[in-house]
């Protein structure tokens, strides 16, 4: 028994405010558990037991829908008022008024830069945007129809055996460089896998560019001396990753803590963040969006679309979040910047479909009352698919400005002297105690 938890035999002894009590149905004990931050810890359930012999209570709680496993500063949502910010600032200011390297800078330290902290971190991110030949040579051996996200995924892995020193990840010195590696290589990685799987020649990193346009060049660069991007596709780009930098305990977040509990080295456990990516529901879930937008082929179908919908028939991609239950903020941002980019490109002929179902559906009650709004990935797809991207590079690039979270939700993790290596309990549903049955007396 703890210190924190005090049974009781029902006789009405005094309470904590902050606590809950719970009787024990089985045995008529009493337990007062405390109350922190709106939790209670799991393994003050340990000690409600029948009998001394009795492991005691576990809960229940598949896909984590209600279990905090962490202390986290780094990202704080609000989903019933739409509320995203990182480190404390509101999303809707980084994306307007900030660049995504600084971003990154404050999800990784803490906070904003100073003008010079800002250029000392942007030249260590230049400066290590190249990848080793041999990395070049691994992602080459590639079938010629790899899917980008199974390199990115390859790729990043690998890194760690060429950087074995970042297995070292108490030192804090090659901890920090790993995480500036991380960074500066992602949009490398990023850019081969896309240039492989089109059967073009891999383009190195021009280091006069900004973060996003060095992105573009390594993926649009021809025959020309120096890629010059269009502007406003590189403000897009930017703002698309900061919008993508983090979002709390997601699946890839998780999988990257979940991973990096065993103390493996940062590119293992960034790997296992691309792997979660990569998953329809996380990663490709703006491909959905568009997959559906040209089935609905006209505005003039959409009204027939909604009602597919409310009678079961049809799917709405693009709307509902697990955690928002009002409209995404994220989603705000991407529509702005769907103007800015089709300057460029010429509009996208699904973003009047796209329009026209969000108007119905927003002011639809069936939607309303189910608390669906569209979500980040409703208007990212078009603006992918505008800059000439396969749908197959959707989670690619969505990787790129994730990794920036990825590293920062790491490091707290390696810091948090709570953190164990993750070891979640299950609940046994098979047989016990079978007989082994020689192979020629089965069945």
């Amino acid at each position: 028994m703890t210190t924190e938890t005090k049974r009781q035999d029902g006789s009405g002894a005094a309470t904590s405010q902050d606590s809950l009590s719970v009787v024990d149905n089985r045995t008529g004990k009493q337990y007062e558990i405390p109350i922190e931050d709106g939790t209670i810890r799991a393994m003050e359930l340990r000690n409600i037991k029948v009998d001394d012999e009795d492991f005691g209570l576990m809960s229940y709680d598949p896909a984590f829908l209600n279990t905090a496993a962490c202390r986290s500063a780094i990202t704080f949502i609000d989903g019933d008022k739409g509320v995203l910010e990182y480190r404390g600032h509101p999303i809707e200011q980084l994306a307007e008024k900030s660049s995504y390297l600084e971003v990154a800078y404050l999800l990784i330290h803490g906070e904003l830069p100073t003008q010079d902290e800002l250029a000392q971190w942007r030249h260590m991110i230049t400066i290590h945007t190249f990848v080793h030949e041999n990395i070049k040579e691994f992602m080459q051996g590639f079938r010629y129809d790899a899917h980008p996200m199974g390199m990115l995924l390859a790729s990043v892995g690998a890194l760690s055996t060429f950087y074995p020193e970042a297995a070292a990840i108490k030192d804090t010195e090659t901890r920090y460089l790993q995480v500036i590696r991380l960074i500066a290589k992602m949009p490398t990685l990023a850019a081969f896998s896309f240039r492989h799987n089109q059967g073009k020649p891999y383009v190195y990193p021009d280091n006069d560019l900004s973060y996003p346009a060095n992105f573009l060049s390594m993926i649009y660069k021809m025959t020309e001396l120096k890629y010059e991007p269009d502007p406003r596709l590189e403000h897009a780009l930017d703002v698309l990753f900061i919008l993508h930098a983090d979002h709390e305990q997601n699946c890839s977040t998780s999988a990257v803590r979940g991973v990096g509990s065993s103390q493996v080295d940062p590119y293992s456990a960034v790997a296992a963040g691309v792997a979660a990516l990569y998953g329809p529901l996380h990663g490709g879930a703006n491909e959905a969006v568009l997959r559906m937008l040209r089935r609905i082929e006209k505005t003039e179908n959409v009204p027939d679309f909604i009602e597919g919908v409310k009678a079961g028939k049809e799917r709405l991609m693009g709307f509902g979040h697990r955690v928002y239950k009002n409209f995404d903020p994220r989603a705000k941002i991407i529509k702005a910047a769907c103007d800015e980019v089709f300057e460029v490109t010429g509009k996208n002929p699904l973003l009047d479909i796209a329009t026209e179902l969000e108007k119905i559906a927003l002011e639809d009650d069936y939607f309303i009352s189910r608390k669906l709004y569209p979500n980040v990935d409703f208007y990212s797809g078009m603006i992918y698919e505008a800059l000439g991207m396969p749908v197959e590079m959707f989670p690619v690039l969505f990787a790129i400005g994730r990794t920036s979270g990825w590293i920062a939700q790491w490091r707290e993790m390696i810091d948090d002297e709570e953190q164990k290596i993750a070891r979640p309990r299950q609940i046994y549903t098979g047989p016990r105690g079978l007989d082994y049955v020689p192979m020629h007396e089965r069945g």
